[in-house]
């Protein structure tokens, strides 16, 4: 971890403007500040941010509905990548989809993205398929990587 104190905790309403920069930094077609603040009040969404020296360094954010469990974002603020705080994230959904009683988790990552494959494949997740054209600026493919629980 190269000594980086940092905790894991739920995403708060004070953090919407930090995790909306790290959307902003992260992706092409980031999510709004509307969007992530509608996620606090959605029973089946688990979002969670990493703290590091007091700076909101990464976020994952989940849906569970019945026995299943989807992420929707993992990111990571450029400066704080390739210390372990991605892996950290997941390793925390994977906990509590265990904890929840999913059978799975699953999510989308695009083709290109090597160090977010690795990372999945590092948390046991194997790929199951693609999603053609599923990402936009620029359009590619998404593979779909699931963990299975049970």
């Amino acid at each position: 971890m190269s000594g980086n104190s940092f905790i894991i905790r739920k995403m708060s309403a004070a953090d919407i403007g930090a995790v909306s920069e790290i959307e902003k930094l992260c992706f092409s077609s980031p999510w709004t500040r509307e969007g992530l603040t509608s996620e606090l009040t959605n029973p089946q969404a688990e979002f969670f941010v990493l703290e590091c020296d007091s700076t909101v360094a990464a976020y994952m954010g989940m849906h569970i509905v019945l026995d299943e469990c989807y992420i929707a974002n993992v990111a990571v603020l450029p400066a704080y990548r390739n210390k372990g705080f991605g892996l950290r994230l997941v390793e925390n959904a994977i906990s509590i989809a265990r904890e929840k009683q999913c059978s799975f988790i699953t999510l989308e990552v695009r083709v290109s993205n090597a160090p977010a494959i690795s990372l999945y494949g590092k948390c046991g997740f194997e790929s199951v398929g693609e999603r053609k054209n599923f990402y936009s600026s620029p359009t590619e493919n998404a593979l779909i990587m699931t963990r299975y629980l049970i």
